[in-house]
C-alpha cells in the first residue's frame, strides 16, 4: 500500500467526518482526560487493516498507542480481542468511526476472498478483483484483496489496457484495436482483450494480445475456447461468477478468475469499539 496516498486519504476522511470540531466529545472531555478502547471481533473472520488503523491514529494524534493483540491477515473468531489504544478521550473517539468502518470494511473483503481462495484451492487459477471498487477506497480494498489470499487486478484505466466490447466495436474490429494500441504504448504494457465467441478468440490471438477474457462464458463454453489459446497468452474468466458457483469455473483450465464481488457486494465483518469505563468516585 502506498503510505504517502494513504495518509492523504485518511486526511480527507478525517475531514469528511470531523468538519471543524467533534463537538459532542469536546463538550463532554477535557482534553487532560486520557483511557484506552478495545476493538473487537463480533463474528468470525479475516483482521485487514491494522496498518491503516495505526497511521490514522499516528496521523490523528501522536499521544495515541496502538497494541495489536492479532496480526494483518490472522483469522479471530466471534469475541475475540483484535486491538487496544490508549490516549486522549477525545482523540480515540474522533478518530473511531472512521478507522473502524475501514477496518470493518477490509477485514470483510479479506474474508470474502479467502472463502473465494479456499474454493479454487488446488486448481491452478488463481482468484483476483476487478475496478468495481467504492471511489476513494481502491486501494484499501485492493490491498484487502491480497491478505485474504487473493491477487490484483489492474488498479486504473493508467496500468494496462482492456479492450473491451465498446471499444472493438467503435475500432471496427479486435484487430484494429490491438494495432492501435501496440503503436502508442511501450513494451512493458500488458494488452487484454474481452472475447465472448471463439472468432473473437482467434483474433486476439492473431492479434498477439497479451491475456484473453472469456467474458459472461459457462464454464463449458472457456473449456471448448481453451485449446484455441496457445502457452503464453494468460487467460481470465469474469462476469457472472460469484461464490455460488466459483467452484465450477476452478478447473476449466483458465488462469485466472475475477469476480467484481470481492468488492462490490462485500460484507463488512461485524467489528466494536469500546472504551474502558472510567472509575467513578463515590
Amino acid at each position: 500500500m502506498n503510505n504517502v496516498k494513504m495518509r492523504q486519504a485518511l486526511e480527507s476522511f478525517f475531514n469528511e467526518d470531523i468538519g471543524d470540531s467533534d463537538l459532542t466529545s469536546e463538550t463532554i472531555f477535557a482534553a487532560e482526560e486520557s483511557t484506552s478502547g478495545t476493538y473487537t471481533a463480533k463474528a468470525p473472520g479475516i483482521v485487514c487493516g491494522l496498518p491503516v488503523v495505526t497511521a490514522g491514529y499516528k496521523w490523528f494524534d501522536p499521544a495515541v498507542t496502538v497494541h495489536p493483540h492479532v496480526h494483518e491477515g490472522d483469522r479471530v473468531g466471534a469475541g475475540e480481542r483484535i486491538m487496544t489504544v490508549s490516549g486522549p478521550v477525545r482523540s480515540l473517539l474522533g478518530a473511531e468511526r472512521v478507522l473502524l468502518n475501514l477496518l470493518q470494511r477490509m477485514s470483510g473483503i479479506a474474508t470474502m476472498t479467502g472463502k473465494a481462495a479456499e474454493i479454487v484451492k488446488g486448481q491452478h487459477a488463481r482468484v483476483c478483483d476487478t475496478r468495481k471498487t467504492t471511489p476513494g477506497l481502491r486501494m484499501f480494498e485492493k490491498y484487502a484483496v491480497t491478505i485474504g489470499g487473493g491477487f490484483n487486478h489492474r488498479f486504473g484505466l493508467y496500468d494496462a489496457v482492456m479492450i473491451k466490447d465498446n471499444h472493438i466495436a467503435y475500432a471496427g474490429s479486435i484487430g484494429k484495436a490491438v494495432q492501435k494500441v501496440r503503436a502508442r504504448v511501450g513494451h512493458t504494457v500488458k494488452i487484454e482483450v474481452e472475447t465472448t465467441t471463439i472468432d473473437e478468440v482467434r483474433e486476439a490471438v492473431q492479434a498477439k494480445a497479451d491475456i484473453i477474457m472469456f467474458d459472461n462464458c459457462t464454464p463449458e463454453e472457456i473449456r471448448k475456447l481453451i485449446p484455441e489459446v496457445p502457452d503464453g497468452i494468460v487467460t481470465e474468466a469474469s462476469g457472472g461468477i460469484d461464490l455460488t458457483n466459483l467452484e465450477s469455473y476452478a478447473d476449466c483450465g483458465v488462469d485466472y478468475i475475477s469476480l467484481g464481488c470481492l468488492t462490490h457486494s462485500v460484507r463488512a465483518l461485524d467489528i466494536s469499539f469500546n472504551l474502558k469505563t472510567a472509575v467513578k468516585s463515590v
